[in-house]
């Protein structure tokens, strides 16, 4: 999961590229998916979807 460009290296090697939804544009135009902002739990709600399988 990234939020900003300082995570594209980390993008260029992850099978599954999760962005916040406030981080910044070039992150998330590399991101498989978007997931809510940090503010709204968006790392618990990333969790609970890919690891989970929860909607």
């Amino acid at each position: 999961m990234g939020i900003g460009n300082n995570d594209i290296p980390m993008f260029e090697m992850a099978g599954l590229k999760i962005a916040m939804q406030n981080g910044e544009e070039c992150i998330k135009e590399k991101a498989d998916y978007i997931t809510s902002s940090n503010n709204e739990n968006g790392v618990a709600n990333a969790i609970k979807k890919f690891v989970f399988n929860e909607n």
